[in-house]
């Protein structure tokens, strides 16, 4: 989108079912394992830009010997730091010992991230900072393997305070406050607790310290460990770990608000956020690849058994609708088909807008990722065009001359590339007017397409601040002196903060209520700005379950189409000589579009999930008291 926003994360797992000489014998490597990892980390690149990482652990291998390898990276090209800095480590390990490049026994118990189970992890920073102690995965140690843990995830939390008290009733004094620690140490309190009980019930048995531990690992329960951990989790999560003795698990959480895919065949079992992912790297077809249900685990022992539980009661699913509108990439055939609607949904509005005159109006697109949304949009025109050129010919009757029948049927739609991102600008000077002077300049634009008569139609994935509007987009499309400027957003207006993962914690940066807002200035109906600050305060010590969105009270008074309008006028600057208007998907539309993710609540205010409606109260009492402290 035009307004580049941080979001979700990506997990990448790969549970190797041969023996390693399997994958030697038959792709030619025993590093099999790792270069899928790299493909599949390298595909969600889209998903997480700040900070990479990745784990391995080996089986079978003897007491003294490193069985867990972990490298993260925080440098602007993580994946392929992390990545360069395994290969380094492997060929290094081979040139020193030549004449065991076809040992794979000896390699797979010399050489680091040679292993039968790995986790990857792509991230943008959220509730952490982006220092490399915030990068996934996590890594809990202990002696024991059944209690060393690694954990990575696509989530956010809402009720992290809560989980750090529960973790300190527990008895933990935990290293930092982030939503990563807190989970990956409730989950390592509750398998702690599982292995201890094992243990004891081997003793009983009459095993051995030595001889319980495949006791442990043949009976240990993560179902078990993951419903005592999640019982009290908020948010939406896809939550990965791998256990030291070779067990794994993906956790989704009740809602399904995070994507999670997995295939699975003889050979391997893959998980990653997105299915086009594995269809790519795996060459698979789609209806193979399948979608974690809402609530569930994928369990993987360390003997290969795969399995499906049920952790938690799934609720309404209400998976996240920015994933197909923008998130996810759109070569995902599903996903691909609903960007495509989105841009067919939005079109009679658009046809209103230039009162059906198509011939005189140019459709584009920015940025890129609107390409699909377009498509849809250019389909729409066509179709009418070709309606409106039947209705000319049926009027016309036998009077018409074939050039005149010619001439109609050679109307085309005009659809061009008006806007081209020039990659390589950087703004890096700090004086504000020099910065904007650049912005400005952030795209080229084609000349000698608009006329002075037409209107030039731009479709956008979604507009959240409308500062790259403002700045820079429509002060560029003005130079080209069209009569009017169309900005069309194919998602609705973003109105709430979201806090299942992407970073949109703040609703004052939101353009849509900032509209709102001035609205009620304007019709003097600010009182009701002051009448919601007192309710949410009111209810700010409520259960979550308790709480009430009064923030909608905000939008209540005004239609879509009224703040839609203020936003238009709000983006037009005193220079830009074009008329300007704003267009958003309807909220029917993105339904209509979208329909397995009705996950709407930044559009609509209805979370799914009771600490989502403290994140929006707390967020309003931070805009109203001029706090600009994050909401959760």
């Amino acid at each position: 989108m035009s307004d580049a926003i941080k979001h979700e994360c990506g997990i990448a797992l790969v549970r190797l079912k041969k023996p390693l000489q399997f994958y030697k014998d038959k792709y030619g490597s025993a590093f099999y394992g790792i270069n899928k990892m790299y493909l599949l980390m390298e595909k969600q690149h889209n998903r997480g830009q700040d900070g990479a990482g990745f784990a391995s652990v080996k089986f079978n291998i003897e007491p003294g010997t490193r069985y867990i390898s972990r490298v993260r990276s925080n440098k602007p090209q993580p994946i392929q730091d992390i990545f360069a800095q395994i290969n380094d480590r492997i060929n290094g390990v081979l040139g020193e010992n030549p004449d065991k490049k076809d040992d794979v026994a000896w390699q797979e118990e010399n050489i680091p991230y040679v292993g039968n189970l790995f986790l990857g992890h792509v991230r943008y920073g959220t509730f952490g900072k982006n220092s490399i102690e915030s990068v996934h995965p996590f890594l809990r140690q202990s002696n024991w393997k059944h209690k060393n843990l690694i954990v990575a995830g696509n989530f956010n939390m809402t009720n992290s305070n809560q989980m750090l008290d529960e973790l300190i009733e527990l008895g933990q004094h935990p290293k930092e406050f982030t939503d990563t620690v807190t989970v990956m140490e409730k989950i390592g309190h509750f398998l702690e607790d599982e292995v201890g009980k094992l243990y004891q019930k081997a003793k009983k048995q009459g095993f051995n310290k030595k001889d319980a531990s495949p006791f442990i690992e043949e009976n240990l329960s993560l179902k078990k460990v993951l419903k005592r951990s999640s019982k009290n989790w908020d948010g939406g999560y896809a939550m990965a770990g791998l256990v030291g003795h070779g067990d794994a698990f993906v956790l989704r959480d009740p809602n399904g608000i995070r994507p999670t895919f997995f295939y699975e065949d003889d050979e391997v079992v893959v998980v990653a956020s997105e299915r086009p992912v594995i269809q790519t790297v795996f060459n698979v077809e789609i209806d193979k690849v399948q979608e974690l249900e809402r609530g569930h685990a994928l369990i993987i022992k360390k003997n290969g058994k795969v399995s499906i539980k049920k952790v938690n009661e799934p609720r309404e699913k209400k998976s996240c609708s920015f994933e197909r509108i923008y998130f996810s990439r759109g070569s995902d055939a599903s996903i691909y088909e609903e960007r495509k609607n989105l841009g067919k949904y939005v079109f009679p509005q658009v046809l209103k807008s230039i009162n059906s005159d198509v011939s005189n109006s140019v459709f584009s697109y920015i940025p890129n990722t609107a390409e699909t949304s377009f498509y849809g949009m250019t389909e729409a025109a066509e179709d009418l065009l070709n309606q409106q050129k039947t209705a000319k010919i049926l009027a016309g009757g036998t009077k018409l001359s074939a050039q005149k029948v010619t001439e109609i049927l050679s109307e085309r739609p005009r659809f061009e590339k008006i806007a081209i991102k020039d990659a390589k600008l950087r703004t890096f000077i700090a004086d504000d007017n020099s910065r904007d002077d650049l912005v400005e300049h952030v795209y080229d634009i084609t000349y000698g397409v608009v006329k002075p008569t037409d209107n030039l139609v731009i479709i956008d994935d979604s507009i959240v601040r409308g500062t790259t509007l403002k700045k820079s987009i429509i002060k560029i499309l003005d130079r080209l002196n069209p009569k009017k400027i169309v900005v069309v957003s194919s998602a609705p207006q973003i109105r709430y903060p979201d806090c299942y993962g992407i970073d949109m914690a703040r609703i004052d940066a939101f353009i849509a209520f900032k509209a709102a807002i001035e609205l009620l200035e304007q019709t003097n109906q600010y009182h009701i700005v002051d009448e919601v600050y007192q309710k949410s305060k009111a209810q700010q010590n409520n259960e979550d379950a308790d709480i009430v969105n009064y923030v909608k009270d905000i939008y209540s008074p005004f239609t879509p189409e009224e703040i839609s309008s203020k936003i238009a006028e709000m983006l037009k600057t005193e220079d830009i000589k074009a008329e300007v208007e704003v267009i958003y998907q309807t909220i029917e539309g993105l339904h209509k579009a979208c329909p397995d993710n009705l996950g709407d609540w930044y559009f609509t205010g209805d979370y799914p999930t009771p600490g989502g409606m403290r994140v929006v109260n707390q967020a309003f009492i931070n805009f109203y008291e001029g706090n600009d402290k994050r909401a959760y």
